[in-house]
């Protein structure tokens, strides 16, 4: 199996050779922020089946004080994956190319969700963060 991403210019682009995991929509003020929206669409990967395929010498990292972060595309911007202690945690489902073979399996942060934004699907909403087996 494999899945492929890449972000808006074509510059960077990246490979997952495991399925993804716990696909969520984050609705908190920073995804918001970061991606532009309502909310992220994100799936965890496992560190080992991720690679930068293309174009890493443009990717661009922030990384917060609690070592939660982003890589980004320093050319055109595309948010590809978010960042935990230094590593890849999970890539962002609008950069996938084709189907990633997940659904959305939950709805977090939903308690500080935009005012404007109205959520559909059938994927469960928690106020705060997942519930703690789905935590990571």
């Amino acid at each position: 199996m494999s899945i492929t991403g890449s972000c808006f210019c074509g510059q960077i682009s990246y490979e997952v050779t495991a399925p993804l995991r716990n696909a969520r929509s984050c609705h908190c003020s920073k995804c918001r922020k970061a991606f532009g929206g309502a909310s992220s669409a994100y799936a965890e990967v496992q560190t080992d089946s991720f690679s930068w395929k293309t174009g890493e010498e443009n990717l661009k990292k922030y990384l917060s004080n609690d070592d939660w972060g982003l890589a980004f595309c320093g050319r055109c911007g595309s948010a590809l994956a978010g960042m935990l202690d230094k590593e890849v945690h999970g890539i962002t489902l609008g950069t996938v190319d084709g189907d990633p073979e997940v659904q959305l399996a939950m709805h977090i942060f939903v308690a500080s969700k935009a005012p404007w934004d109205h959520i559909g699907g059938d994927a469960p909403q928690f106020m705060d963060g997942p519930p703690e087996e789905d935590a990571t």
